[in-house]
């Protein structure tokens, strides 16, 4: 899949990664915070809007941004 098929599979609920990475058992998905978060230091409630995180290869969860490399790979792969 290209980056826009991976991305409509990731908001439909799917897992994604790419075939290219190095990493064994890495993959994204979507988190969808729900309800605002109240920053202690303030007191002040803040929205919160989706993001997308990463299991990486150590098995922990990350935020993730890509990289000019992921938007024009070809290799996404949807997993269930």
């Amino acid at each position: 899949m290209n980056f826009g098929e991976a991305i409509a599979a990731l908001k439909m609920g799917s897992r994604i990664l790419r075939d290219g990475w190095n990493g064994k058992g890495m993959w994204l998905f979507l988190c969808e915070p729900e309800g605002p978060y109240t920053l202690e230091s303030d007191g002040k409630e803040y929205g919160r809007r989706p993001y997308i995180y990463m299991k990486d290869a150590q098995n922990y969860l990350v935020p993730w941004l890509a990289s000019q490399t992921d938007i024009l790979a070809e290799d996404w792969v949807a997993l269930p």
